[in-house]
């Protein structure tokens, strides 16, 4: 405790006082006493406060402990970390040139209305994928989707016993990696088909129209399916299906594909697939008689005799990252389907094929801007894709601009020709030859998922 302060204003009056004394040189005795008594006071001072020790220290605030992480906590944080809840927002306005009747763009996948302000697709993707670092072997994903493109991706009832109890949910699956070589992992459920380089997802894509090969060959399967990591460079993979584009299958057969993707550098990939199947229904949906099923839609009648024959295909294709910037892709695709007379047993019918390919190339200006083209030839004899014999192409280039990671503005443009008329004009009952569509589509997405959806 300092006490000078108070010693000194203790001493105010006696400094008045004396200067009030008439002496023989007042001023000069006056300073003398002041200044003895000041050096005496500050003696004083001195010998308290060796006395009393320096001041105290002004309290420390100690921040609480933070609270223990319990082993329940522990779980639920690890559980929130290897889970991902990510989703999707896909719109787009078209025009097509030809303005067609109905505003629907014949033979496309997910652009099929144009002068609309459309709703492509929303969608939920829930992941927990296995991982071996911590000794968890088993994960599952459930993609559920709205919007135009579940139409597009769930088949109709051609194909399809009853696509309107599974149209929302475009994969759901279940996974175990077994401990073989570098890992061999099995899936269970319904997932996205692998043939066709292109894909579901929009932002994953180099354009924003699908191919005409994406749209014929299968979008999705029912099943199981193994991978092999062979090596580093090397998987080999093995499907059984009930169909393409089948949750419930149409027939007692089960589709079959075996196919690898090899890596032989990390700028190449190159994956070959070939699958067969019986895609023919022995059973046609009736009206209930008899007993109703505890689930409707689910009477049906014999075909007989039922139609038979396999189809085959053949998909290839593979990216080249050429430079840091520009990559390429290219795509080939045989699918032949024969149908046994019925008639004459042991003899098939002609049998129907397409033939042809797609190539690719996209070029990554900087972190905001890029440019793709895409060029297809397709060869539909018999008319197995469009229905018709006919030599279908197409040309698309497509713009993008990304505001930032989840936001994309995509401005494409495109024109589909054929060698017959194939494509709706304004005119009711009368096809064209070719449409030309202009398109600009926002894409949203977010969540933790890595790299392609």
């Amino acid at each position: 405790m300092n006490l000078k302060p108070l010693l000194i204003f203790a001493f105010i009056p006696l400094s008045a006082a004396l200067c009030m004394a008439q002496t023989p040189n007042p001023q000069a005795e006056r300073e003398a006493m002041l200044l003895d008594r000041i050096a005496k006071l500050e003696e004083r001072v001195a010998s308290l406060e060796s006395k009393l020790g320096p001041p105290p220290a002004p309290p420390v605030e100690v921040a609480p402990a933070p609270a223990a992480v319990t082993s329940e906590d522990r779980k639920t944080l690890d559980f929130l970390k290897d889970t991902t809840i990510n989703l999707n927002l896909d719109t787009y306005y078209e025009y097509n040139t030809n303005r067609p009747v109905g505003r629907v763009n014949l033979l496309r996948a997910y652009d099929v209305l144009s002068n609309n302000f459309n709703l492509n697709q929303a969608g939920l993707i829930i992941q927990r994928p296995p991982d071996l670092a911590v000794g968890r072997r088993y994960g599952a994903r459930l993609d559920l989707q709205f919007g135009q493109a579940t139409d597009t991706l769930q088949g109709n009832p051609a194909n399809e016993p009853r696509p309107q109890i599974y149209r929302n949910i475009y994969q759901a699956y279940g996974t175990y990696v077994l401990p073989v070589l570098k890992g061999l992992t099995v899936d269970f459920g319904k997932w996205s088909s692998s043939l066709s380089v292109e894909g579901n997802y929009t932002k994953d894509q180099f354009n924003y129209s699908r191919s005409f090969y994406f749209d014929y060959l299968p979008f999705y399967h029912m099943g199981v399916r193994a991978e092999l990591q062979v090596n580093d460079k090397l998987a080999a993979y093995w499907w059984s299906v009930n169909g393409t584009n089948q949750v419930e299958a149409t027939n007692g057969f089960k589709d079959e594909l075996v196919g690898f993707t090899l890596t032989p550098t990390k700028n190449i990939s190159w994956s070959s697939n070939y699958y067969m199947g019986n895609e023919n229904p022995n059973r046609v949906a009736v009206a209930p008689t008899g007993p109703i099923p505890v689930q409707p839609g689910l009477s049906f009648a014999a075909i007989t005799p039922a139609p038979d024959g396999r189809i085959h295909i053949f998909d290839n294709y593979a990216s080249w990252q050429t430079t840091s910037k520009l990559t390429t892709m290219l795509e080939g695709d045989y699918v032949i389907q024969r149908l046994w007379r019925h008639d004459a047993p042991g003899e098939s019918a002609a049998p129907s094929h397409v033939i042809g390919g797609v190539a690719y190339a996209r070029y990554q200006f900087n972190a905001h801007w890029a440019l793709a083209g895409r060029a297809e030839y397709l060869s539909d004899r018999g008319g197995l894709f469009s229905g018709i014999t006919q030599a279908l192409k197409e040309t698309t280039g497509t713009l993008d601009y990304k505001l930032d990671e989840g936001l994309l503005l995509r401005g494409e443009y495109r024109r589909d020709f054929s060698n017959r008329p194939s494509f709706l004009t304004k005119d009711q009952g009368i096809l064209g030859k070719q449409q030309t569509t202009f398109t600009a589509g926002i894409v949203w997405w977010w969540g933790r998922k890595q790299g392609a959806w």
